[in-house]
């Protein structure tokens, strides 16, 4: 119903800038031809005002389109978060009561505990993740710069997603294109792993078939380091590969896969590259055919080869 009356009120505002922009060039118009003949001054005049004019209009009506998408984009966020919340306390809520009221074997309570234990940490994860995100908007740069292995950063990431997810060892895999050199990076290794984990876990979530991921790690010529996480997932449609990195916003339309989420992951992602100087960008060859997510470092100059 709310995204109902979003359209409505886009093709309102839309409708009516459209409809004034008419009526205004055939007043100015109008105006022109009646004294521009008489008043040359007055027929430059009459042209600068009609161009403000015009353009305030455009101008007035984009940011009110703009500015009606942002609410809705903030309207979903809020739906996702509530809904990534009440569900994992919901279920402690029921676990707890359930080993209040039942007498169970100790097995049984581990389990309890287990799924506990689960709901906890999907809890965790979403916080921290909204607590990234308004980190990530404010600040510019990294926090810490030191050293980083990129190369054991990366394994670590994969063997941990993994793990989490219970895939197989051929599921996961990397592709090092290197030659061997060693791939350091300067920057905070926990915003660096932040942004790994938030591509990998997109990769998991949205891969509903079966899960394949390959991360492609090179040195660009032009002295950068190029880290690729390719995955056979639903892919995203080709007019949404610049949005996805937008703050609150979730890539629509694709019905072969149901994941909640909060629309933070990759604008996460791209905050933390840009923090150290780098970039992150999307690649798709359209629905069904994976996504690459492209994220791209200054290095070091730390190349020789590894111990």
């Amino acid at each position: 119903m709310n995204s109902t009356r979003r359209r409505g009120a886009i093709a309102f505002f839309l409708t009516l800038g459209v409809c004034l922009v008419a009526t205004a060039v055939v007043l100015q118009f109008g105006w022109i031809i009646v004294n521009g003949k008489r008043f040359p001054v007055l027929l430059v005049l009459g042209i600068v005002l009609f161009i403000l004019m015009i353009a305030g209009m455009i101008i007035n009506t984009i940011f009110l389109v703009r500015e009606i998408r942002r609410n809705e984009r903030q309207d979903s966020f809020l739906n996702s978060v509530t809904h990534e919340l009440k569900t994992p306390i919901a279920s402690i809520q029921l676990s707890l009561e359930t080993l209040q009221q039942r007498p169970m074997s100790e097995d049984q309570r581990q389990g309890f505990y287990g799924m506990m234990m689960e709901d906890n940490a999907r809890l965790l994860a979403t916080v921290e993740q909204i607590l990234r995100a308004g980190d990530a908007s404010h600040r510019k740069s990294a926090r810490h710069r030191l050293p980083v292995d990129l190369r054991a950063l990366t394994l670590e990431c994969l063997n941990d997603i993994a793990r989490r997810h219970q895939l197989r060892p051929e599921a996961v895999r990397m592709e090092d294109r290197a030659q061997g050199a060693a791939v350091i990076v300067a920057g905070d290794v926990e915003d660096l792993r932040s942004a790994l984990m938030n591509v990998l876990e997109n990769a998991v979530k949205y891969s509903p078939v079966g899960v394949r991921i390959i991360a492609e790690l090179d040195l660009a010529r032009d002295g950068r380091v190029s880290l690729k996480i390719n995955d056979s997932g639903v892919g995203i449609p080709a007019a949404m590969l610049k949005r996805v990195f937008h703050r609150f916003y979730r890539v629509t339309g694709r019905d072969s896969v149901n994941v909640k989420g909060t629309g933070l992951g990759l604008f996460i992602v791209r905050s933390v590259m840009r923090q150290h100087g780098g970039d992150a960008t999307a690649q798709s060859f359209g629905p069904g055919k994976g996504t690459t997510i492209s994220l791209w470092l200054p290095s070091t100059g730390q190349h020789g080869e590894k111990a």
